[in-house]
């Protein structure tokens, strides 16, 4: 178990699950797995992270583990089930503690704890007094991989083995679920970008000429670890100069250069919640005139779509008004002109060759967390917002992000306590 976070109250995972059931048609059950160990050489597996939805019902965090959800059961002491890894002697001397079935029901608040060896003595059993069976496979709409996952061996195997029952899919409700944030998913997610926040400003006291991207880098490790995260939510992205316009750089090997800027995009891993922040900062805590006019265009756009994002409004159609938004700034900045819109390809604008991502992705258990783009926006869902303009030909990349929540009251900005003004950030810098 290399959990360093405080423990979570376990109200969020009954509530979810609460939520979760209700979605399900009648004489169902539903199977949830934890995500392999991967190897990483011969003897050493990657660091362990549990698949986003079963923590999300269950909120236990070690590998081996199996949740069922089974609301029609025959019998009450089947309708939540928890399986966790048995421990022995050998494993504690290896490995370390593992949960105690106490620790999983304190952890989960689900009382019907077994070994994950005893799986196959019960499930089966249960199968025969369901109708439907959901199965749960990665349906995160950016996946693709050519690697056999746990559940999806599983979800082959079930299906052979049970090929009577009819089986429904996970991937949908979980996205419906987990795109609306509970109030204490807020107050994680909060408790990442706290941590993030320190370490922005321990870096923006650290920069100098000279300094390289990897030591940048270190800094942010340092200052997450020491506050009980996990680590980096996602590969950071330490990218100065010319680098800033490869928009997934994250060699990280570079100097940082006197009169350069350094895009910087990383977010603290807290509890298995994200933070997604970006912030572009000068090397000798100065900005010259032409970085202060990108800089303060990509501002205008990051204030302006901030904005936009209110329940009732739609991903794509946001996205379009963001583009008009750059398409008036890059004008501005004489990098477009009204004769190259007049001109454009409409699949691909005139001021995609400068800002050529979306603004806003979910933000949540994974830092491009699940969610239908193609529904409303709705109160409870939080999405970054992250314009920028990248112009090779200048060795100039700019990009500004924050993390959003919509109220019914309209937006807030979870990172405002966060530099982002020219005068702050260079005040900071050479203070």
């Amino acid at each position: 178990m290399n959990i360093k976070y405080t423990p979570i109250d376990s109200r969020l995972f009954i509530d979810n699950r609460q939520k979760f059931k209700s979605r399900l048609k009648p004489k169902s059950i539903a199977i949830f797995n934890s995500n392999d160990e991967m190897p990483r050489s011969g003897d050493t597996n990657f660091t362990f992270r549990q698949n986003a939805d079963l923590f999300y019902l269950s909120g236990i965090d070690q590998e081996e583990s199996i949740l069922i959800i089974f609301p029609d059961a025959p019998l009450p002491q089947y309708k939540e089930i928890l399986f966790v890894r048995k421990t022995n002697p050998h494993i504690a001397v290896w490995e370390g503690h593992k949960y105690t079935k106490e620790e999983a029901r304190a952890t989960s608040g689900i009382q019907s704890v077994y070994w994950t060896e005893e799986f196959n003595s019960i499930v089966p059993m249960l199968m025969h007094h369901a109708d439907y069976v959901y199965l749960n496979i990665n349906e995160n709409d950016r996946h693709y991989t050519e690697v056999p996952y746990r559940d999806m061996r599983f979800a082959r195997e079930w299906k052979n083995r049970f090929p009577a029952h009819s089986v429904e899919r996970l991937g949908q409700i979980m996205a419906q679920l987990r795109s609306h944030k509970h109030e204490i998913e807020v107050k994680l997610i909060k408790e990442a970008i706290k941590h993030t926040e320190s370490a922005l400003r321990r870096v923006l006291k650290f920069m100098k000429p000279g300094v390289m991207e990897y030591e940048v880098e270190a800094e942010i490790i340092h200052e997450f670890i020491r506050n009980r995260c996990s680590g980096h939510a996602y590969n950071p992205i330490i990218a100065s100069g010319y680098s800033a316009c490869v928009l997934h750089y994250n060699e990280n090997n570079k100097p940082c250069k006197d009169g350069d800027l350094v895009l910087m995009d990383f977010g603290a891993e807290y509890a298995n919640y994200a933070a997604d922040l970006t912030r572009t900062i000068p090397v000798n805590g100065k900005y010259s005139p032409r970085q202060k006019e990108v800089y303060s265009a990509v501002l205008r756009v990051m204030r302006a779509a901030t904005k936009m994002l209110v329940a009732g409004n739609f991903i794509e159609k946001y996205h379009a008004e963001v583009g008009k938004l750059m398409e008036e700034e890059l004008i501005k900045l004489k990098l477009i002109t009204v004769d190259d819109i007049k001109n454009q390809d409409p699949d691909w604008p005139a001021y995609k060759k400068y800002f050529m991502h979306g603004t806003s992705h979910f933000l949540g258990l994974d830092v491009h967390d699940v969610g239908d783009k193609y529904m409303a926006m709705e109160a409870g869902m939080i999405f970054t917002c992250e314009p920028g303009i990248y112009i090779p030909e200048e060795n100039l990349g700019i990009r500004i992000e924050n993390n959003i929540l919509i109220t019914d009251q309209g937006p807030v900005d979870l990172m405002e306590t966060i530099p982002v003004e020219i005068d702050e950030i260079e005040s900071i810098m050479n203070s």
